[in-house]
This record gives C-alpha cells, sequence and structure tokens, in this order.
C-alpha cells in the first residue's frame, strides 16, 4: 500500500512488503489462494512503531468492464447477492438462526446456507452491535427485494461454515492466519467473529461506492446511497472495536490480523494497492488512528463488481464461482476479473 512518509527506510521497507505481495499474485491462483499464500502474506504483516497508515492516491471512478449495458436492476441484484451473504452471517451470529424462506425466492437458482451458528458473546456491547447490524442487513436484503419486485434474485448457495474448507478459513488460510488443514471459527469468540466481520463490511463499502456509477434511475441511486452510508457506519464500527481490543489486548495481535486479512485482500482485486487494515501511523502520544480507509484526499476508494467478486470467490482470476458463493452469484453481473 501506498506509503507516504519521507523517512527512507519506512519507503524501502514499504517496497519490499509490496515487492513480496506482487510475487505471491504472481505464482497464487485458484485454490492456491487458499492453500499456498499464508507463509507470503503473513510474512507481508508490517510490525514495528515506524508503521505509517497506508494513504493510497485517489482513484478514478470505475467503469464496466462488461461489453454489454448494465441495467439499474442488475446493479440492484448484484448488491442484494451480497446482501444475502451479510445478512445470512450476522443474523446466524446474532440468533442462531438465518433468513425466511419468504425472503430467499427470486430468479436464478435459490441455493442453501452451509454453516452458521450464534455466537457466545462475552462482551455484551459486541453482542449489541451484532444484533444491531444483523437487523440492518435483513432489512437491506427486504428493500432490495421490494425495489426489484418481480427481477429480484434468489439467494445463491452460500458458505458460512467453519470447517477446515470453509471460505472462512481458506480466507483467514490465505492471511496467514491459520495453517495448513486448521479452521477459523468465526463463531467461536467475539474477537473471531470481529475479524469475520471485517472481511466483509469493507468489502461492501467499497462495492456500494463502485457500483452507484452505474445506477441512472435517481431513486434507486438514492436507495444505494443511503446502503453505501449504512454500510460504512457498520465498517467503521467494527473497524473501531476492532481497534480498540487490539490496542487494550496486545498480545492478541488483532491489529497485525486485521492487516493480514487487509491484504490478502489485496492481493485478490488488482495491481492496484487500495485496501487497508487498521495499524495507526506514528506510537505514542502521537499516534493516529486509521480508522476509515481513505485516499490522501480523505474519499473512501471503489471496487469494481468484478473486483469484489474476486474477493468474495477468494479467487484473483476470472470465475464465475467459488468462495462464500460456491455456485457463483445469481445475476447478469457475475464474473471476477482475471487479475
Amino acid at each position: 500500500m501506498t506509503i507516504q512518509d519521507p523517512i527512507l527506510e519506512v519507503l524501502e521497507a514499504c517496497d519490499e512488503r509490496r515487492a513480496a505481495r506482487r510475487q505471491f499474485m504472481r505464482y497464487a491462483g485458484g485454490a492456491a489462494v487458499a492453500t499456498a499464500s499464508a507463509s507470503l502474506l503473513a510474512a507481508c504483516d508490517d510490525k514495528g512503531d515506524g508503521y505509517v497508515a497506508p494513504v493510497p492516491t485517489p482513484t478514478p471512478t470505475p467503469t464496466p468492464t462488461a461489453t454489454t449495458a448494465i441495467s439499474d436492476a442488475d446493479v440492484l441484484n448484484f448488491a442484494l447477492n451480497l446482501e444475502y451473504l451479510e445478512a445470512q452471517f450476522y443474523s446466524f451470529a446474532a440468533t442462531g438462526a438465518g433468513l425466511p424462506n419468504s425472503s430467499l425466492s427470486g430468479t436464478g437458482t435459490q441455493g442453501a446456507v452451509t454453516g452458521g451458528a450464534r455466537v457466545n458473546f462475552t462482551d455484551p456491547l459486541v453482542a449489541r452491535y451484532a444484533r444491531e447490524i444483523a437487523a440492518d442487513e435483513v432489512a437491506h436484503v427486504n428493500f432490495l427485494r421490494a425495489a426489484l419486485g418481480s427481477a429480484a434474485v434468489a439467494q445463491p448457495a452460500i458458505d458460512i461454515g467453519v470447517t477446515a474448507t470453509s471460505a472462512f478459513s481458506n480466507a483467514a488460510r490465505a492471511a496467514g492466519l491459520i495453517g495448513a488443514g486448521e479452521a477459523f471459527n468465526v463463531y467461536g469468540s467475539d474477537e473471531a467473529f470481529l475479524l469475520g466481520a471485517f472481511i466483509f463490511e469493507d468489502v461492501g463499502v467499497t462495492a456500494y461506492k463502485g457500483a452507484v456509477s452505474f445506477i441512472n434511475n435517481k431513486t434507486f441511486l438514492e436507495a444505494a446511497a443511503g446502503i453505501h452510508a449504512a454500510e460504512a457506519y457498520h465498517a467503521g464500527l467494527v473497524r473501531t472495536v476492532l481497534y480498540r481490543k487490539g490496542i487494550n489486548s496486545p498480545n492478541l495481535d488483532l491489529i497485525g490480523q486485521v492487516e493480514a486479512i487487509s491484504n490478502a485482500r489485496d492481493s485478490l482485486d488488482g495491481s492496484t494497492d487500495l485496501d487497508q487494515g487498521i495499524r495507526p501511523t506514528g506510537s505514542g502520544t502521537s499516534a493516529v488512528s486509521n480508522l476509515v480507509p481513505t485516499d490522501s484526499s480523505g474519499i473512501a476508494f471503489s471496487r469494481t463488481p468484478a473486483q469484489v467478486l474476486n474477493i468474495v470467490y477468494l479467487n484473483r482470476s476470472l470465475q464465475t464461482s467459488g468462495g462464500f458463493f460456491p455456485s457463483g452469484v445469481n445475476g447478469t453481473i457475475r464474473t471476477s476479473a482475471n487479475n
């Protein structure tokens, strides 16, 4: 990620880290992202008091990668697929149950949810946050389904399980959080739940910001902007809680784990370093947090729909399924980029 600091050592460290990640991107692909990248991504996890929070330069508004025009309904259905994923994850974590069948039907092939469990929260505040976000995500699903009417896509097959081969485990393994054959149980603790939420929330914010440029209908645009704002609140909350827990309990290395997940996402969505963790700038009384991932103008960055699919499919190449969507998403926008 781009570093703005006059100190030569910091610049050199950044170059080495970026080169290491680019090497990973050249060799990793398909399932290799989930099995062979742990050591490389773990090595890219910068630690040390001299680290400076990444500040990417402003990025242009994404343009459609498809040759055919993308309709407003296509964009909203793409968003609906992501909302299904988030709503199911948070609903299970907060209540132990997923969405009702009445909220899952639509065009395309309806799929089942694999996994999902209630978190035995030990921090009452995290439990309350989880219940609020779950309610918001369910509301987003219902709102988009109502807005799309008969054009709404059905929920695709979703993997939010915790086996050693689940999407969460593959994502955690790619980030170097677990080893080969191990499982990552996002429902096992408050901290694990927050790390799982971090995987989704930042991606949701960049997805909506990237998608709004494709929407022509002002009513739909206003709705998408409103959901984008809600997702940004969620992402900021998750980042803030992880940051606070990381500062208060440094032995957990939550800040380092968030950084590793951020690096893993960055290795999937293209050659430009955009993603940011929560590691602060500086140290001591002069430290500055990095709770909001922005460019040098203080603006949140965007991802194209194809880049978003690279992340949720857990694959940097052109694919139509994988990761959290083992059979792909429903609708017109369903192919990831070839990075």
